[in-house]
């Protein structure tokens, strides 16, 4: 039940309803607030990654998510945009090394209140 808020270069905005990712206490199954967390990070690093002209893999190395409160309705994750110096760096590896790595944030929120926050590392793999 994902939709797409916004998606560019700048960041990435993901929706998601409760009803299908409920859990057995009426809230949000904590699967499902990571996975929305992970999969905007993932985008936005995805989309950087073409806008560059590199064509290959992008996958997580790692993630950890902070659940803060319940979820009691839908809920909204965005992973905005590092600094363009953090994303210098990744390009600047990956046109080197054929991979990068690059650490993002994004808030999970939720009727107005931040409601987890996950911290991943995901690597961009280029296709010869």
């Amino acid at each position: 039940g994902i939709t797409v808020v916004q998606a560019d270069t700048n960041g990435v905005t993901l929706q998601a309803p409760l009803e299908p990712n409920v859990n057995h206490r009426s809230t949000a199954f904590g699967g499902s607030c990571a996975s929305v967390a992970i999969l905007a990070a993932w985008t936005l690093v995805h989309l950087r990654v073409r806008a560059a002209g590199f064509e290959g893999r992008v996958v997580i190395q790692r993630g950890a998510t902070d659940y803060l409160l319940p979820i009691h309705g839908p809920f909204v994750a965005t992973c905005a945009s590092p600094d363009e110096s953090a994303w210098d760096r990744f390009l600047r590896a990956l046109h080197r090394r054929g991979q990068a790595r690059i650490e993002l944030e994004a808030v999970v929120t939720s009727e107005g209140a931040i409601v987890a926050t996950f911290n991943g590392a995901y690597v961009a793999i280029a296709t010869p």
